[in-house]
């Protein structure tokens, strides 16, 4: 498999399958793009994937697994309110609206790792400004490629205890 797995485990408190941080549970996910319902494991099936265009049902996906608003995944994903309309009504994005997602996803998914699966901390930090990065939320940074970026760096520094 050429995308990296994490292994996906929930700590059980009750037998519920739900994800919310008050009954204890923590997320991991298993595959990059797992929030918005992809669960292709190797990075040609993605691309592919990408190429076609993903159906629209993954950003409502991925509004259930954030709980963010629809306009401020649109806006992290930088479509328009009415594109977004158009492309609800075709049931599909286009392929390089498709890639923003799965971009803003992975920032999304790495966060809530690095937060041990806490949902909503990761959520916190990622619209909270952070002074690493100019003082911009980490989400608003991660609409461009090079931000994104920019903001797994923040992680990656952040999981290992560097000072930023």
């Amino acid at each position: 498999m050429l995308f990296r797995r994490r292994t996906l485990v929930r700590s059980k408190v009750s037998e519920r399958k739900s994800s919310t941080r008050s009954n204890g549970d923590r997320i991991v996910y298993s595959t990059r793009g797992d929030s918005i319902g992809l669960n292709e494991a190797s990075t040609l099936k993605v691309i592919a994937r990408l190429n076609q265009g993903l159906p629209f049902r993954c950003i409502a996906y991925f509004q259930k697994s954030t709980s963010l608003p629809l306009e401020k995944i649109a806006e992290a994903v930088r479509i328009p309110s009415r594109t977004l309309s158009r492309r609800k009504a075709e049931g599909r994005l286009q392929p390089d609206e498709s890639e923003r997602l799965l971009r803003v996803s992975t920032v999304f998914e790495e966060a809530v790792d690095l937060f041990d699966g806490d949902r909503a901390a990761a959520l916190q930090w990622l619209q909270a400004p952070q002074k690493a990065l100019g003082g911009e939320t980490p989400l608003n940074f991660a609409r461009t490629e090079v931000g994104a970026g920019e903001v797994r760096d923040l992680i990656g520094r952040l999981e290992h205890g560097v000072f930023t």
